[in-house]
């Protein structure tokens, strides 16, 4: 019997690039949209203080990891998940699956459904974390690209559209 070469992947760096920048911005505006919309808020108020959560690709990453701290505010903590604590891991199956679903080719539910994703941890917060993940896209996508991330567009009132929206964004690039 002949041995066969393994054939390794490629690294696909401008992916890599891609997905890390949008884990970073989509966390910073968890944590903008936790200051900013009362139903964001009050999913992180019913999570345990201390609670973290990661998004990534496994098994190399990226990821990005979101945090409550002892204040009860939800922080973005980085895309380093052994610096953290993680309780609920949430991860698609490879990076092509996350950059499918991050290009918004495909909704959160879809990838689920097609058993891309994968969850660690306790559901119910899983759940928590993807609704507030869905209301985050809603902020920061324009209607129609939104429509495709999601699997409802919401009817919300023009403050929460036009106000609460710049207030997410502003803050989502400030940091603050």
């Amino acid at each position: 019997m002949e041995a066969f070469a393994e054939i390794k992947p490629g690294r696909k760096i401008i992916q890599r690039i891609y997905l890390g920048f949008m884990l970073w911005f989509v966390g910073r505006a968890v944590q903008a949209a936790a200051r900013v919309d009362k139903t964001v808020a009050k999913e992180f108020a019913a999570m345990p203080e201390g609670y973290t959560f990661s998004l990534g690709a496994f098994p190399s990453g990226p990821y990005m990891v979101v945090g409550k701290d002892a204040g009860g505010r939800a922080k973005y903590l980085g895309g380093n998940i052994s610096k953290h604590e993680i309780h609920l891991e949430m991860g698609l199956k490879s990076m092509g699956n996350l950059f499918t679903m991050f290009t918004f080719r495909e909704s959160t539910p879809i990838a689920n459904a097609r058993d891309r994703l994968f969850v660690s941890g306790d559901v119910p917060l899983a759940c928590a974390v993807v609704r507030i993940l869905d209301i985050v896209q809603v902020y920061l996508l324009p209607k129609p690209v939104a429509k495709l991330a999601i699997k409802r567009y919401p009817r919300w009132s023009l403050k929460r559209h036009t106000l609460d929206r710049t207030m997410v964004m502003i803050r989502t690039v400030t940091g603050l």
